[in-house]
């Protein structure tokens, strides 16, 4: 147990450290000679300006369209898990609610083996391959998944196809985690300077979240008068937008010193 007497020792201490006049803080110099200011209070304004506005597209649009594409799709789960393993049947006794629970699980199943399986890769691979690599290929690959899914789902013969819409489903869960869903979090805490890194990746996040919200809103109004058919095809281009502004935007942040970054 620590005494009143030795915290009070303790806060003199550091009152003497901080208050000796031959002890100043070291600065570090940038690449060019000037001196960071790392006192100088962060401003929003300056993620949009110069070679930040860069890093604030990189890390803001990306997000912002694979939020479109995975939230459309996960609103899309339930008719992928009712085609993939039959409807549920609503009964209201212990039958029916264990045939559902049943049914709810293997669906779930379905999604996490994907999910865990991309994150995993992505995890082996994002210090290996890079970031902007992963991100590409995980945008095309989302692309190819939306549209194999469309094409089973807008078939006459929906259950002969049933192969080629659970295998889209599954190729757009690994490669969403493989690529955008996680790089992105990666590229938006790792692009910007330390005393705006915070800020940045802050704004990054909010664009993912406002795809998000029109998506839950939009998606099932749009997927009512277009249908599937229509719309998955769309969330498609959405993926290889995303990609080409990975990589019209690149900046690869693997192997380098963040605290260098300026």
């Amino acid at each position: 147990m620590i005494s009143r007497g030795e915290v009070e020792e303790a806060e003199n201490h550091l009152e003497r450290l901080l208050n000796r006049q031959d002890v100043a803080l070291a600065v570090e110099p940038t690449a060019d000679g000037s001196i960071r200011d790392h006192s100088k209070p962060a401003d929003w304004r300056e993620l949009f300006q110069g070679r930040l506005l860069k890093a604030t597209t990189l890390a803001s649009l990306p997000w912002f369209l694979q939020d479109l594409s995975t939230y459309g799709i996960g609103i899309f789960t339930p008719v992928i898990i009712a085609a993939a393993f039959g409807v549920q049947s609503g009964d209201h006794n212990v039958v029916g609610v264990i045939r559902d629970d049943l049914l709810a699980a293997r669906g779930t199943a379905l999604i996490d083996v994907a999910f865990l399986v991309g994150i995993g890769v992505a995890i082996v691979l994002a210090d290996r391959w890079g970031r902007i690599p992963l991100q590409i290929l995980g945008f095309i690959g989302c692309a190819l998944g939306l549209v194999l899914a469309a094409a089973g789902a807008g078939s006459a013969e929906t259950a002969k196809n049933l192969p080629l819409i659970v295998v889209g489903f599954v190729l757009f869960q690994f490669m969403t985690n493989l690529g955008p869903n996680s790089q992105t979090y990666l590229l938006a805490g790792e692009v910007f300077p330390t005393r705006l890194r915070g800020l940045g990746a802050g704004v990054a996040a909010a664009a993912g979240k406002v795809g998000a919200v029109l998506t839950a809103f939009l998606f099932p109004v749009l997927l009512t008068r277009w249908g599937t058919q229509t719309l998955l095809p769309l969330l498609a281009i959405t993926s290889l937008v995303g990609a080409a502004i990975t990589w019209f935007y690149r900046i690869e942040t693997k192997g380098l010193d963040l605290e260098r970054l300026h």
